[in-house]
């Protein structure tokens, strides 16, 4: 049995890792604002993810520390919510580092989130790890703040893994629900102009992923978490027509979306960027996806 610390755990990500984990019989924290108790056997503690307190205590003696804290990019990015989305981030990596610094054994591999959209919006190629290009703007540049406060921490005997996480797709929450929804009241149709690509991970990879990492002590530093076959939004939209059995989709222009993100309190961004990354550390590495392919995942998603 393996004690696993889930820092920011009580979001759709966290709640699905929780529940793996205890699945495997391991003992599972949570850090969280609002902690709530239960009787699913996952121990819950307070954080504000910005001081010292308590929870550091958890640390001792842990073997593996997850943090996914962060403030939902899925909002406008006004002022406000600019400043939370950074802050949350930084700070939650902050204080993590420093209280690594301060428990006599602290956990062996140190997970932190990342996100795949730190590259730029690329339709000509692929990108990974080591040859991707980085894209410019407000969420690249989180992107980079994040990662150079996590690998500021440099802790003895303390493996870390920055996870550039894509879309993840999973059958309690996350984005499915949205396009699946889409697709069957008829507004499956393109987004924008349906060519920028879509990267993504089902959720049983990411678990699959998060595993491969634990068991194999040699892995560190950065890796693209997404499956190797990104596909463009025409034939992304396509797929899920298809499974809500709808023989057609209204499209939605930029205008059109802008216009439907303003009234969601969301972004086009995060629909008409293109995304096409490839997991190409994991691939040399050894890892075999179990959903590698968008069919199956939406099929797996209904389920």
């Amino acid at each position: 049995m393996s004690k696993v610390i889930l820092a920011g755990g009580s979001g759709f990500i966290g709640t699905m890792l929780a529940d793996h984990f205890m699945s495997k019989g391991d003992e599972v924290v949570v850090f969280s604002r609002s902690p709530q108790a239960g009787s699913t056997g996952v121990k819950s503690i307070y954080w504000d993810a910005v001081t010292l307190g308590e929870w550091v205590q958890e640390l001792e003696g842990a073997d593996v520390l997850i943090n996914l804290t962060g403030k939902s990019v899925n909002c406008r990015y006004n002022a406000e919510n600019k400043a939370l989305i950074l802050s949350s981030r930084i700070n939650a990596t902050n204080v993590l580092g420093e209280a690594l610094k301060k428990v006599k054994h602290p956990p062996e591999l140190w997970m932190n989130s990342a996100s795949a959209t730190i590259y730029r919006h690329a339709q000509d190629h692929p990108q990974d790890e080591e040859t991707g290009e980085k894209g410019k703007g407000f969420s690249v540049e989180v992107c980079e703040a994040w990662e150079k406060a996590f690998y500021a921490h440099q802790i003895e005997g303390v493996r870390q893994s920055a996870l550039r996480i894509a879309i993840t797709l999973g059958s309690n929450g996350g984005v499915f629900p949205y396009y699946h929804h889409l697709a069957k009241y008829g507004l499956g149709g393109i987004q924008g102009d349906g060519k920028q690509y879509f990267s993504w991970i089902h959720e049983d990879d990411l678990k699959g992923i998060i595993d491969f990492i634990i068991e194999h002590k040699e892995i560190e530093g950065t890796l693209n978490v997404s499956s190797p076959h990104a596909i463009r939004n025409a034939e992304l939209m396509q797929h899920f027509r298809k499974a809500a059995g709808m023989p057609f989709g209204l499209p939605a222009t930029k205008w059109m979306l802008q216009i439907g993100t303003w009234a969601l309190r969301t972004e086009t961004e995060l629909i008409l960027k293109s995304r096409w990354v490839v997991p190409s550390r994991l691939l040399d590495l050894g890892y075999v996806f179990k959903v590698p392919y968008i069919d199956h995942a939406i099929a797996k998603c209904l389920k």
